[in-house]
């Protein structure tokens, strides 16, 4: 018989992740997207007639390239005829992409797929009003000058106010920090503990990136207008940070009675990330050695009126039992940290006898092992570009998989419009 196709994770890397209007300000999505693709596949030295597609997740496109996956497989390492696509599953997009990625490989439909994500929130497209739009129309439509001057002077100074999009649900206008709040009330979580996870997330970073392991996970970002301003590292990371210092941030979005702050949350970020994702054996017919293999995935939703983030509640068992895996079995775990409360209030519901009753479980998934789980910090220190943190938490995941010799992983993101993503690595 012939064994089955498994899809592996060969490698993965990402730009530098930086707060939103730093060193990414001028930085354009496709740029960012293009030249770590570009790296990697330098790295690897990949031919890049062996490529078979390419899968990149985005959350808020440009107007000018809303294909952002098109534009990194016009590449000239790529032949342009290897087709691309992008997709948004808001924060797990890169998860989407890869999870499409280990779907084709295993039904035979791709061997070789370049799968990740981008975002910047530097350089977001800003609208005009709708009714400001519908008299730019109108006036391309006049046939006269008389009736193009008629049509622009209906226009009032409140046309002129922008648009911005909105870190906000559209179906309940509630932003995601406020229903970050809104769980910390609802499942009891402190502020102290908040602020602790937090402290956390920074110190292991910062101890990541001083021992190079984050480093290898990183392309070096060349700008300014002679290429030598150099960026190697996150600088969202903080280790000298306190819990004294971050009890001093004032609350965000309940000023009176709130806990989640600035520094309990993740920061607007911009960043790429890619993973090379192979069919085992056609990655060692090419002379690499895969890190790890997709051994499941599963997505879930809850209503976007209840709890915003509770998404994961729900989606990792079902990863687990589609991998026939119990939580005890697993060795690593990587946890999307959009907000501390969001993490606390996840990891409060694997562990409940109540929330497994919900699940039709007899028992509760499991409890978190804080010794195992996010060992380098997570997206609280290094940082959240929407688009790119699924193919960040991979490539994290299977690195340090094969650094211990770990034999599962398991990663868990919440998602806007109440989704949760999770997926499970096998060592190989």
């Amino acid at each position: 018989m012939t064994p089955p196709r498994r899809p592996a994770v060969v490698t993965g890397l990402r730009t530098p992740f930086a707060r939103s209007g730093t060193i990414f300000r001028d930085v354009t999505a496709v740029q960012l997207a293009r030249r770590v693709t570009q790296e990697l596949l330098e790295r690897t030295a990949l031919d890049g007639r062996e490529v078979s597609e390419v899968a990149f997740g985005q959350v808020v496109p440009s107007v000018l390239a809303p294909n952002v996956a098109r534009e990194v497989s016009l590449l000239p390492q790529l032949p342009r005829t290897v087709p691309a696509f992008s997709v948004n599953r808001a924060c797990a997009s890169a998860g989407q992409a890869i999870s499409y990625a280990a779907d084709q490989i295993t039904l035979g439909h791709a061997d070789v797929v370049l799968a990740g994500g981008v975002e910047s929130l530097s350089d977001i497209p800003i609208l005009h009003s709708r009714r400001f739009s519908q008299i730019l129309v109108d006036a391309s439509k006049a046939k006269t000058l008389g009736q193009r001057l008629a049509t622009f002077a209906r226009v009032r100074p409140r046309d002129f106010i922008p648009v911005s999009p909105a870190i906000a649900e559209p179906s309940t206008g509630e932003s995601m920090g406020q229903s970050a709040e809104k769980m910390a009330k609802e499942n009891g979580i402190t502020r102290e503990a908040q602020d602790r996870l937090a402290m956390m997330s920074h110190h292991r970073a910062a101890a990541a990136t001083a021992s190079g392991r984050l480093q290898e996970e990183i392309a070096p970002w060349f700008g300014g207008r002679g290429m030598d301003q150099v960026a190697t590292t996150d600088n969202i990371i903080r280790g000298d940070t306190s819990l004294e210092a971050l009890a001093k941030l004032r609350p965000v979005f309940d000023k009176r009675y709130g806990s989640v702050t600035a520094g309990n949350a993740s920061s607007l970020t911009d960043g790429a990330a890619v993973v090379l994702m192979m069919e085992e054996q056609k990655a060692r017919s090419l002379g690499y050695r895969p890190l790890a293999v997709v051994r499941s995935y599963a997505v879930a939703a809850v209503d976007p009126g209840w709890q915003l983030l509770m998404g994961p509640a729900y989606a990792v068992p079902k990863a687990l039992d589609r991998a026939g895996l119990a939580w005890k079995d697993i060795g690593l775990v990587e946890i999307h940290e959009a907000f501390a409360s969001q993490v606390l209030s996840n990891a409060q519901a694997w562990a409940s006898k109540e929330w497994a009753a919900k699940l039709g479980r007899s028992a509760p998934v499991g409890e978190v092992d804080w010794e195992i789980t996010n060992v380098h910090g997570g997206s609280i220190a290094i940082g959240h570009p929407f688009g790119a943190t699924g193919a960040r938490l991979v490539t994290t995941l299977a690195n340090e998989m094969s650094r211990r010799d770990v034999q599962f992983g398991l990663i868990s993101i919440c998602a806007q419009g109440g989704m949760g993503f999770a997926m499970i690595l096998e060592r190989v």
